[in-house]
């Protein structure tokens, strides 16, 4: 599908958004409130919804329940932010993203019923994510959480059909607070009176957080631990609940910490009595961009055609220690890291447990990112940590550096999934 970058094209409607409010974010109900009213209530009017919450594995989850109950034969609508490449990856409409034209008349029918009142980006497209939604028909909706939980503006759903509260780990500090009790009681905000919610591995903190709020509200809660059980045996995906045990393949998205993230998938089809079939199809057949992703094709396979190119847009120290950990796991070959990050994360968190597992890290400023950090500041943090760096002008530039001394490198672009979106906009 190509993008139609004329005035009236869903690219000058979101132009035209991102000036209605000063503040990229700004957490607060009350616009969306006020925006969704004068659109007739859509929240009220959506297919079933799920509704995913957590600092990392969301998109992953969220990927393998859609596969999972679209093998079940049911059609799914999907929400998740950011997007990567185009916006359009927002929006999903029972199975298809949606089209520039759809696209491009919700945005001005959002835009239009705002009649030019303060709302943020993410609240104003998220308003016409559920408009769409409503006016679609389908089995089920899937909501990813964009900030937090309680005041994210996808958290205006009464009665959901689930929740999901997938890991909880520190980041986004300067919105949710700096400890984990303070970020968990913000994920918490999605739970719902009464309605069930599946819970991936915590932290303690975090957990009492969940448990307490699950309590008040007398929501029943579906425990990682406690309900259901997953790990890896012999190479297969082992799941047990009270329904019974399963014998599944590995997940296809790699990384040990997909195995956490198929057992919350499987555990919220097993809710829903989905059958064996939708939990094989959770691990095999779901896919999501931009974690630990092969890359194949465009400028970058041409320009080091023996390398081997992989792109991660995780940016905390959860998703550095998953990285770590696959890398772990490879076959022996000298890896060199891409590395482009945001001014607002833990650098050295995040980069710390990739250490034993990399010989250089060559730095990037994120193009087009106000707050990325600068590439001698993630180079002077990456030599810190102990690592071998250097900086380069751009991705092109890294990758010719790298194999212009070791052609047959693994080379894994990472650190943002604004730098993510970049490649896959050129390489996707």
């Amino acid at each position: 599908m190509t993008i139609d970058n004329s005035a009236h094209g869903s690219d000058a409607v979101l132009a035209r958004m991102m000036a209605l409010h000063p503040k990229i974010i700004d957490l607060t109900l009350d616009r969306v409130w006020r925006l969704l009213a004068a659109l007739d209530n859509p929240q009220d009017k959506m297919p079933p919804v799920i509704h995913i919450a957590g600092t990392n594995g969301k998109g992953s989850t969220q990927a393998m329940i859609r596969a999972g109950l679209e093998a079940a034969g049911d059609q799914v609508h999907a929400y998740t932010s950011p997007h990567l490449a185009r916006f359009h990856e927002r929006i999903r409409l029972a199975g298809d993203l949606i089209s520039e034209d759809h696209l491009t008349d919700i945005l001005d029918e959002c835009y239009a019923k705002n009649n030019g009142e303060n709302i943020t980006y993410f609240e104003i497209t998220t308003c016409a994510g559920l408009l769409a939604f409503a006016r679609t028909p389908a089995d089920y909706t899937l909501l990813e959480v964009g900030l937090g939980g309680r005041l994210d503006a996808t958290n205006v759903i009464d009665q959901p059909a689930l929740t999901i509260i997938t890991p909880i780990s520190i980041d986004h500090e300067q919105f949710l607070g700096d400890t984990l009790t303070k970020i968990a009681g913000e994920k918490a905000g999605i739970i719902k009176r009464g309605v069930p919610c599946i819970v991936g591995p915590q932290p303690e903190e975090a957990m009492d957080v969940i448990e307490a709020t699950a309590a008040r509200l007398g929501a029943p809660l579906i425990a990682y631990g406690q309900h259901w059980h997953v790990w890896e045996e012999r190479g297969r995906l082992i799941y047990q609940d009270e329904q019974g045990l399963l014998d599944l393949p590995l997940p296809n998205l790699p990384g040990a910490h997909q195995i956490q993230n198929a057992g919350a998938a499987i555990a919220a089809l097993r809710h829903l009595k989905k059958g064996d079939v939708a939990a094989e199809a959770a691990v095999s057949d779901a896919f999501w961009p931009a974690r630990m992703q092969r890359l194949a094709t465009g400028p970058l396979i041409d320009a080091a055609p023996d390398a081997e190119l992989w792109l991660d847009g995780g940016h905390n120290p959860a998703a550095g220690q998953a990285i770590g950990d696959h890398l772990a796991t490879l076959a022996k070959r000298p890896t060199h890291l891409i590395c482009g990050m945001l001014n607002t994360k833990d650098i050295s968190g995040y980069l710390n447990p990739m250490v034993p597992h990399v010989a250089s890290l060559t730095a990037v400023s994120i193009p087009g990112e106000p707050n990325t950090l600068p590439a001698e500041e993630t180079a002077r943090m990456a030599r810190d940590a102990g690592m071998q760096a250097q900086e380069a002008a751009d991705v092109q530039s890294a990758l010719e550096q790298i194999i212009a001394s070791e052609p047959n490198a693994r080379v894994l672009i990472c650190g943002s999934l604004y730098l993510a979106g970049a490649i896959l906009r050129e390489n996707g």
